[in-house]
């Protein structure tokens, strides 16, 4: 009986490893806001629920350190992995709200906002809140949980996530997370360009006019009223996006 419960508490030990770095990650699950003890909860809860269904797919606990130091490294990694490629996901609305900032005058250097920072902005802010709550509220979080279940068959305990596939799909979720921010603030973008150059244009033809000053409420204002009309469609696209790149989530 000691030797079971001690295989029983090994087994556990390993997949909270794994959950534990996956919901420190994951969007809506893992996010900075609540107390730490209730992320700690989550990993908790996930490993009781997951370990009898696993156990039986997990090594025995070896008798050397080295060996055992490198199981809960692989453990940590897989689910760190795979909350970081969902987390990516996310940070695609918050970027794109960076980017609407920005093109509206919302967010500039030389008018730093005292309560967000100078690196941040209302609208950035406002997205990042925005996507924990469109997760949880359309049951989206629940693909990712589906992932780091079946993440067993595609990166089995005990065994090394392979660093030539890790760093290819890096640099895939990367570049789908830029494209996705981009994508959702384009209509921002193109207005915001063809605003740029009427105003070049205006201050070559009136040059005494401070462009500046005069075009800057009226770019805030239309700023508003943009992010007022596209600001569901916004948030519908990325979620549709969200779905399917949790569903294709390892």
């Amino acid at each position: 009986m000691a030797n079971h419960l001690s295989a029983q508490a090994f087994a556990f030990m390993l997949v909270v490893c794994r959950c534990a770095a996956a919901v420190m990650l994951l969007p809506a699950l893992g996010e900075s806001d609540p107390p730490p003890m209730i992320r700690a909860g989550i990993a908790f809860a996930l490993a009781v629920l997951l370990t009898p269904a696993i156990s039986g797919d997990l090594p025995p606990m070896p008798q050397n350190f080295l060996k055992l130091a490198g199981l809960i490294a692989g453990e940590l990694l897989a689910g760190g992995v795979l909350g970081w490629l969902a987390r990516l996901v996310a940070l695609a609305l918050s970027a794109a709200g960076q980017i609407m900032s920005l093109a509206t005058g919302h967010s500039s250097v030389l008018q730093p906002d005292p309560m967000l920072g100078a690196q941040s902005s209302a609208l950035g802010r406002m997205f990042s809140l925005a996507a924990p709550v469109v997760i949880l509220s359309t049951g989206l979080y629940t693909l990712p949980l589906t992932a780091l279940a079946g993440s067993y068959h595609v990166f089995p305990a005990g065994g090394m996530v392979p660093p030539g596939d890790l760093a290819e799909t890096a640099l895939r979720a990367v570049a789908a997370s830029f494209s996705l921010s981009l994508r959702l603030a384009s209509p921002f973008l193109v207005i915001s360009l063809l605003w740029q150059t009427g105003l070049g244009l205006l201050s070559r033809l009136v040059p005494h006019i401070q462009v500046y000053f005069a075009a800057m409420p009226a770019q805030l204002l239309g700023g508003l009223l943009l992010l007022a009309l596209l600001g569901g469609s916004i948030v519908a696209a990325w979620s549709s996006a969200t779905q399917d790149a949790f569903s294709a989530l390892p």
